[in-house]
């Protein structure tokens, strides 16, 4: 089979499309035809060398996908070759065929696109055990969510609006801003432009927000923290601008606050499938009426993975960039 290859050229990453080892499948897990992957940014760190996948997991790229069940292992139930599915993976998305837990798979609704389906699970699932299962968000409460027009975002704006929730966003341009709002988000900040933490407390009314959810890490650690109102909880989910901040101490001790520290890709096979069961007796009905939408800013052939690398990289999309695998 063929899969994304990574090499070094000048101490970048360079993508390749290439002959790969076949992928095997055990008896609990089903072997899928991948039509469609995703570019997150953890891809970005893998290909440099910085997020290594989890041990015994594949080394090529790729967290997400849709495709069709070629083969099913023997001990597996209730899926069988021709299935239209998606799921959550520990990596090899970026290749013609990949091996999945039977517990790990969401079944696409006829009317879906394999486009659509790969841009839910890594987000999605990022949004909503970060907002309910580690920040406890609950109707009513407000949430900051930084990076609001990336996919986590766009997913977490949709689920803060469906369950009662007010979301407040930052981005960095006017067109993101604009998508954040049609999205649901009340106050849209642009963080080139404003302090974030200044336009918070302004629309809080000196308050704060209930939670913040922050894929930016380093430099936004003491801002956030002040914008908490007490019983406030800071759930950090990436390191955009370094690990390293300066954290008021006795502001965290005073208003009694909660900093969490959250990864998806390193939780055990069990934990991902329980956060599958949930994410689809919870929300995925919600998809099929159209309450929810996966948002899809490009999609490009899965030959053009370094150029879909460098769009993501250079922060120009809203929402999810899909790497497409034509059927040889």
């Amino acid at each position: 089979m063929k899969g994304i290859v990574v090499t070094q050229a000048g101490g970048q990453p360079v993508l390749d499309w290439k002959d790969v080892l076949d992928v095997t499948f055990g008896p609990d897990e089903v072997l899928v035809d991948v039509r469609a992957t995703a570019v997150n940014r953890a891809d970005l760190l893998q290909a440099r060398g910085g997020y290594p996948p989890p041990p015994g997991a594949s080394q090529i790229l790729g967290l997400e996908m849709a495709g069709v069940v070629n083969a099913v292992g023997e001990s597996v139930e209730g899926w069988q070759p021709g299935d239209r599915v998606c799921a959550l993976l520990p990596g090899g998305g970026y290749a013609e065929q990949v091996a999945v837990p039977a517990g790990m798979l969401l079944r696409l609704p006829d009317e879906w696109s394999f486009v659509q389906g790969t841009a839910v699970p890594e987000v999605w699932y990022t949004a909503y055990v970060n907002l309910f299962l580690e920040g406890d968000l609950k109707p009513g409460e407000t949430v900051l969510i930084h990076a609001g027009a990336s996919g986590v975002g766009t997913a977490a704006i949709q689920l803060a609006r469906i369950t009662g929730a007010t979301a407040f966003v930052t981005a960095g341009r006017d067109d993101k801003l604009a998508a954040c709002r049609d999205l649901g988000a009340t106050v849209a900040i642009n963080y080139k432009e404003q302090d974030f933490l200044e336009m918070v407390l302004a629309a809080t009314n000196g308050q704060g927000v209930d939670l913040i959810l922050d894929p930016v890490g380093g430099e936004y650690l003491g801002r956030n923290i002040r914008a908490l109102r007490p019983f406030g909880r800071l759930v950090n989910i990436g390191l955009l601008s370094g690990g390293r901040g300066e954290l008021d101490l006795a502001l965290v001790l005073r208003n009694r606050l909660h900093i969490i520290g959250s990864t998806l890709r390193n939780r055990s096979p069990a934990e991902k499938i329980q956060i599958t069961r949930q994410f689809e007796s919870g929300f995925w009905h919600l998809f099929r009426t159209g309450e929810l939408k996966p948002v899809v800013d490009r999609v490009f052939p899965i030959q053009e993975a370094q150029a879909a690398h460098d769009y993501v990289a250079r922060d120009e999309n809203i929402g999810k960039v899909v790497l497409e695998i034509t059927k040889s």
